[in-house]
């Protein structure tokens, strides 16, 4: 391979997208993450970061720490050569509160510029909030709560309803700062927390609603009650907390020393100190507000700032729908018939008569998108490989229970009906949900029968309903695909819907020679 094709060799990438990277130089963490491209669901390429604890000391001392500089300047350094690497011309750098808050922030800033090689952006508090909102409202659907990103030295709160936000504000209530001035007691610190709590009117605002929570800090809390619970996904964001739950974990956290916490192998030592901090600001945040649930947002700071930066037609966008049509143009047979088997699929249920709500009808164009990503693997496989893609990928707009009912349903696609499925990952899916996705499951496997997952069939072959029948009609010229196979598994989606199943053959259409 030429030299300057290899250069430019992306395999698996989405065509006609050019990188983007972020740099986030944070009060605890430096990261670098880089995205497939601006998008409306943008895709991780690349993701590390550096534990430099910017911000320890700085609420006391009012400097940045000495040994957090070096460190993140070297990684700076590294993130440099890392997106030459990738070939990465669009970086945007930000720096939030240890950097603001800072005496020798302005300096550090000028070498961290030296050292990445462009301008970095200083955010204010306010911007912080603004930005941590706007990735919560990329990242999860018509989202109607409050969101709160914690890092280590300050924490943002804003008001989120659908695709409006309210006004954020930023208080110095991160994790290093909280043990800094609380001289590292937690109670002092939840007594500290209380009292910057007590009038932000965000908060008055919460009650019932839905809080979301961003950061690492919150993220770490999170995996330990997940792994407490043997949560059957390793699925961070969209993990739903219900609000009593999170109190009482929050206070366990408190009160017990980190190492003896079960499964704190999962978290990164350098994270470990700061999570009885984290606890002490959720376990506020729900005695003062009551919300109905904690919600884990995995998109924030950064998904906001690449959020914003679209137009205002993919603002609009389902980034669920669109990340299924991605990984549909990525790893199915021909793209085209995953588009065709949403709308064969419309026609089929709404002869059914099965009552649909537009959430569910949502759900299942995406789980049509996705129908055929599993076909390269042994035929044996494709029912788990395609769950286990699907249930573990990267899709945003989408809660837990959505998840599992696209994975389901992909699985169906590929198993005969009496396989037993994931019951681990059944577990998330109520009883409605896991009958429409084996319902859509054996729609898809007439669908594949009939057209080998290729496109311009199904137009033509309509499966609909009737009080007593469920009739697929073949055209004369496609007659002779109504084989038992076919006949065996209409005869399965049938018996799902309470139907008799039909083959019905019309008359060959007349060419003139």
């Amino acid at each position: 391979m030429p030299p300057e094709t290899k250069a430019n060799f992306a395999p698996g990438r989405m065509p006609g997208l050019e990188p983007v990277a972020i740099v986030d130089i944070g009060s605890n963490s430096v990261r670098l993450v880089a995205y497939e491209g601006l998008t409306r669901a943008p895709t991780p390429i690349f993701n590390d970061k550096v534990m430099a604890a910017l911000g320890k000391g700085v609420a006391t001392s009012g400097k940045l720490n000495e040994e957090g500089v070096e460190r993140a300047l070297a990684a700076l350094r590294r993130f440099r050569v890392l997106c030459d690497t990738m070939q990465i011309k669009d970086v945007q750098v930000l720096a939030t509160a240890a950097a603001r808050d800072a005496s020798n922030g302005p300096a550090f800033l000028a070498e961290a510029e030296r050292a990445m090689g462009c301008r970095i952006d200083l955010l204010s508090g306010k911007r912080e909030a603004e930005l941590a909102a706007l990735g919560v409202m990329s990242g999860v659907y018509r989202p109607d709560g409050v969101v709160g990103d914690l890092g280590g030295g300050s924490l943002e709160l804003n008001d989120v309803k659908g695709i409006r936000m309210g006004k954020g504000v930023s208080l110095r209530l991160g994790g290093l700062s909280l043990m800094d001035v609380s001289g590292r007691s937690p109670k002092k610190a939840a007594k500290i927390v209380r009292k910057a709590l007590a009038d932000v009117p965000h908060l008055d605002r919460l009650k019932d609603r839905t809080f979301y929570a961003v950061g690492g800090t919150w993220r770490a809390l999170a995996k330990l009650h997940m792994r407490q619970r043997d949560y059957p996904l390793n699925v961070m964001h969209g993990y739903v907390i219900p609000a009593r739950d999170a109190a009482d974990f929050a206070q366990l956290v408190e009160r017990v020393n980190t190492d003896a916490l079960a499964n704190i192998a999962s978290v990164s030592a350098a994270r470990r100190p700061l999570l009885a901090y984290g606890a002490v600001v959720l376990e506020e945040i729900i005695r003062r507000a009551k919300p109905k649930s904690i919600v884990v947002s995995a998109l924030g700071l950064r998904e906001g700032l690449l959020y914003e930066r679209l137009d205002p037609a993919a603002r609009a966008l389902d980034p669920l729908i669109e990340s299924a049509r991605e990984l549909n143009l990525l790893r199915s047979r021909a793209p085209l018939h995953g588009e065709e088997l949403c709308d064969w699929t419309d026609d089929f249920i709404r002869s059914t008569h099965l009552e649909e709500t537009p959430e569910e009808r949502r759900l299942r164009h995406a789980a049509c998108l996705l129908a055929d990503i599993g076909w390269r693997a042994h035929p044996d496989y494709r029912g788990e490989q395609s769950l286990n893609i699907i249930a573990n990928a990267a899709f945003v707009g989408i809660d837990h229970p959505g998840r599992a009912y696209l994975a389901l349903a992909a699985s169906y696609r590929h198993m005969d009906g009496d396989d037993d499925v994931s019951p681990h990952v059944r577990t998330l899916a109520s009883a409605r949900m896991l009958d429409r996705a084996q319902i859509l499951g054996a729609a898809t496997r007439v669908a594949y029968v009939i057209s080998a997952a290729m496109p311009l069939v199904l137009p033509r072959t309509p499966l609909v309903c009737t009080k007593s029948k469920l009739t697929l009609t073949l055209p004369g010229e496609l007659a002779n695909l109504a084989s038992e196979r076919l006949t065996s598994r209409l005869r399965f989606l049938s018996r799902l819907i309470g139907r008799e199943p039909e083959i019905r053959i019309e008359p060959q259409t007349q060419t003139s020679a």
